[in-house]
């Protein structure tokens, strides 16, 4: 399988997000569903803090990515919801790094909603990855 990033956009030397991204040849799909900040107990965690739902998110994510025989690494387009797109804005050099921490390098999409499932929620993602 070959991933060819198209149109790039970074910051500095940083991916912000690829405009697209073709996968030639796939023999696996993922379809993840939205991920939020879940502690072990099944409640939201950080509440208030986007930076903190982020990184859990994330973390979730790469665990159900992980279930499904896969890695973050293949994961070739995230969607991105949030209640506060300012506070999310603010705070997506996080995002940036966690992904790139773990070689992931999508296509991406970035939404402000008025509600997820919970109103402690400030940010759900959801993904796609290929192998």
């Amino acid at each position: 399988m070959v991933i060819h990033e198209i149109g790039p956009r970074m910051a500095g030397e940083r991916l912000m997000y690829n405009r697209a991204v073709r996968v030639d040849e796939p023999r696996s799909w993922l379809f993840v569903s939205g991920h939020e900040a879940r502690d072990d107990e099944g409640g939201i965690a950080h509440r208030g803090d986007m930076a903190g739902q982020m990184r859990l998110a994330l973390r979730r994510l790469g665990e159900t990515v992980a279930e499904g025989g896969m890695t973050m690494a293949d994961v070739v387009q995230i969607r991105v919801f949030t209640t506060d797109l300012s506070s999310c804005k603010a705070q997506y050099g996080v995002l940036m790094d966690e992904l790139a921490a773990v070689d992931c390098r999508p296509a991406s999409l970035l939404a402000e909603v008025s509600a997820l499932s919970d109103e402690d929620m400030l940010i759900e993602i959801e993904a796609v990855a290929v192998r």
